[in-house]
């Protein structure tokens, strides 16, 4: 067996999440203020995106959390042969607990028997760890922290939907979606992200609907079909007059993220996965000993 190579990830990880607490990335603070120029100036809604956009900068410049609720810790995990993945999880731990000591973190893991908060978000599955073994010799450790208010608005058909008049097809999908975002109303906290999954089983799907709430919010998606799918779904969500906060307006959603999973010929899920306003993710990239952060 291999020697593992050396690797201390704790303090780069304690930064990773103080940066994906605290700093909200640029495409999506763009995406608020193109938002924001939409509406109507002094309307309620507009009033809504000012208020996230100065909350925002806020937190940016105190390092203070954007939300009270810093979420789900999810964290994907990119490295070469060689690496411990029980080492890494273990360093990845200890700076969690460090993260919640300095309140970049709120304690979020509660026992689900005795409702007892662990009061260092450390508990069965949490953190969340995914890893992907590749050819790169450098590290890549990606985070989404997943609020739980838009959580609670995530969704998943199964199609045929009689109720939605929807078929196994693109439409069907775009019925779903529509359907999801429409029963969330203002609960989620919007404007959101959504994320979606087309296929897999019920866990692969919303597994793989979260992993689109990574990407960047002008990118393009590089099947066509789904790239024209996305803009469709975004442009007609934002024609349901629901708004920031619910509370009416142009900007539902600023972001429609689609891929696609096989599936079985029995089953044609599609999983939603919504984010609200407070798209907090952050990367980092460790090579060479050197430690790069993305948005």
């Amino acid at each position: 067996m291999e020697t593992p190579r050396p690797l201390d990830l704790e303090d780069a990880t304690l930064e990773l999440i103080r940066r994906a607490s605290t700093i909200l990335p640029s495409d999506v603070t763009a995406a608020l203020r193109t938002a924001q120029t939409r509406e109507i100036q002094g309307s309620a809604a507009e009033q809504a995106l000012a208020s996230i956009l100065q909350n925002v900068s806020m937190a940016t410049d105190d390092s203070t959390p954007v939300c009270q609720d810093t979420g789900t810790l999810i964290f994907h995990i990119y490295y070469p042969f060689g690496y411990s993945t029980r080492t890494i999880i273990e360093q990845i731990k200890r700076a969690t607990i460090r993260a919640t000591e300095s309140a970049y973190l709120r304690p979020n893991a509660v026992d689900s028997l005795s409702g007892k908060n662990s009061g260092n978000n450390l508990g069965a599955g949490s953190p969340q760890f995914h890893f992907h073994e590749w050819d790169k010799e450098s590290i890549l450790v990606k985070l989404l922290l997943k609020g739980g208010g838009s959580e609670n608005v995530c969704a998943q058909y199964k199609l045929p939907d009689s109720r939605l008049k929807a078929g196994r097809n693109l439409d069907g999908v775009r019925k779903a979606v529509i359907d999801a975002v429409f029963a969330a109303q203002g609960k989620g906290c919007s404007p959101g992200i959504i994320g979606v999954c087309i296929g897999g089983d019920r866990g692969s799907g919303y597994m793989a609907a979260k992993e689109q709430l990574f990407r960047q919010m002008d990118d393009t998606n590089p099947d066509p079909e789904l790239a024209s799918l996305e803009t469709r779904i975004y442009d007609e969500i934002n024609e349901l007059g629901i708004g920031p906060m619910g509370f009416g307006g142009k900007t539902t959603v600023i972001g429609v993220k689609i891929t696609a999973l096989h599936r079985l010929p029995a089953s044609f899920f599609v999983s939603v996965a919504y984010l609200c306003w407070a798209g907090r993710r952050a990367s980092m990239t460790i090579s060479d000993g050197e430690v790069t952060y993305h948005a």
